[in-house]
């Protein structure tokens, strides 16, 4: 019996409309192996217009008429590979969540973390979305990434994503599974911080503390106290602290006002609560009358923002941390307008706070002091890991330099031993 010729199909591109009020490209197209009329979908997101969504059909439609049904369907390009990856990590509806929202399970992928890959997905699609897989070359890729004007760091996210890509095309089996071509290229300057983290003194901690007024006072000093990461102590809810055993278990985190759980699960651990420390909480719960959250913001009753109480407390604080050369107010003091009356900053004073290393103070500033304070103390490094709720001791060693004075001290052990007055 002779068999039927397949008859060549372009398919039919539509716009339809999605949930929440969105719209998706639809191609209607028949499956070569069922002959039924199947429907793929293409976010108006990543595909704004008819023409781009064509293009990113173009391979899929040569294939569909290839004569290989469905089996050759899979990804070809690094285009669908990203496609399926987003897919399959379900970046877009994680990213739809809104403020209030929570996503506490260890499957999906975090909020930011979500926002970062499909953020990295459009530079590596713009470049490599109708390559073939097996021509994204190493030392092309290396190349693209050095031709790039962007921070080390960013370009070290889209190799590491670049690297997870082919990972899972391996696993998908669409490529063979091999050593992955990524682990050849190299990105120079990844580790270098760009802006030296901050490590305060007991005296300027206690001098930015005056310049804040409340929640964002004893925000700095459960930060301080305990070296929670800000998204932490912001998703702090009363229930976790428990006064009886001196104890707070850390679970959750809010990221623009999305709940989640915390960073790692190494992240997620039970804290000592210092007996002194509990007595400020209890004050501040007494005064927080009975709400859920330790931290609760008044003008929407959810968790507060981060960012907006960094920029306009921390950061100024930080500037206060030197004398003013323009007005001549003194450390500690704010720079008053003309009026007499409206605090500001003067740029001079901003200057000089940037050249003395104090400008970029931040919630992750009293991290990077807990540590060095820590490290003060004597603290061995095995109980700072612990306490800073690391999973490699070694990302514990990176945080905040020595204190001057605790260098001072076992650098004049030493010198005493080397001039022989020990």
């Amino acid at each position: 019996m002779k068999q039927a010729r397949q008859r060549f199909q372009k398919g039919s591109l539509r716009l339809v409309p999605r949930a929440n009020h969105k719209t998706a490209w639809e191609y209607r197209y028949t499956n070569p192996a069922t002959g039924h009329k199947d429907s793929m979908y293409l976010s108006t997101e990543e595909y704004p217009t008819r023409s781009v969504a064509l293009d990113r059909l173009d391979s899929f439609v040569r294939e569909l008429n290839s004569g290989h049904p469905l089996t050759a369907l899979g990804p070809k390009t690094f285009g669908d590979l990203l496609d399926r990856f987003v897919k399959s990590e379900r970046l877009l509806e994680i990213k739809k969540l809104r403020p209030g929202e929570s996503n506490m399970s260890r499957e999906d992928l975090s909020f930011t973390t979500a926002g970062s890959y499909l953020s990295v997905i459009k530079h590596i699609r713009k470049r490599w979305g109708k390559t073939q897989i097996g021509k994204v070359k190493p030392h092309l890729v290396e190349e693209w990434l050095k031709s790039l004007v962007m921070a080390p760091k960013t370009k070290g996210n889209i190799k590491a994503l670049m690297h997870r890509l082919f990972e899972r095309a391996m696993f998908w089996e669409v490529i063979p599974i091999g050593r992955n071509p990524m682990e050849l290229v190299e990105v120079k300057g990844i580790t270098k911080h760009i802006k030296k983290a901050v490590v305060l003194t007991v005296a300027q901690f206690y001098l930015i503390l005056d310049l804040l007024p409340e929640p964002y006072r004893t925000m700095a000093q459960v930060a301080q106290c305990t070296g929670l990461r800000v998204e932490e102590i912001l998703a702090l809810p009363w229930e976790n602290i428990h006064f009886d055993t001196l104890s707070m278990l850390v679970d959750r985190a809010v990221v623009h006002g999305r709940l989640q759980r915390v960073k790692t699960e190494y992240s997620e651990d039970e804290l000592p609560l210092d007996p002194d420390f509990a007595t400020v909480l209890l004050e501040w719960k007494r005064r927080s009358k009975g709400t859920e959250l330790v931290f609760t913001s008044p003008a929407t009753g959810r968790h507060f923002h981060a960012s907006p109480a960094q920029q306009d407390y921390l950061r100024p604080a930080g500037w206060c941390l030197v004398e003013c050369p323009q007005c001549g107010a003194a450390i500690g003091k704010r720079c008053m307008d003309t009026d007499g009356e409206t605090p500001v900053v003067h740029e001079e004073r901003r200057a000089l706070a940037k050249r003395n290393k104090l400008d970029n103070v931040g919630w992750h500033t009293f991290r990077h002091t807990y540590r060095a304070w820590l490290d003060a103390t004597g603290a061995p490094m095995g109980v700072q890991q612990k306490l800073m709720r690391h999973a490699d001791i070694s990302t514990t060693a990176k945080y905040g330099d020595a204190l001057m004075e605790s260098k001072r001290k076992h650098n004049s052990i030493v010198v005493r031993r080397a001039l022989g007055n020990s």
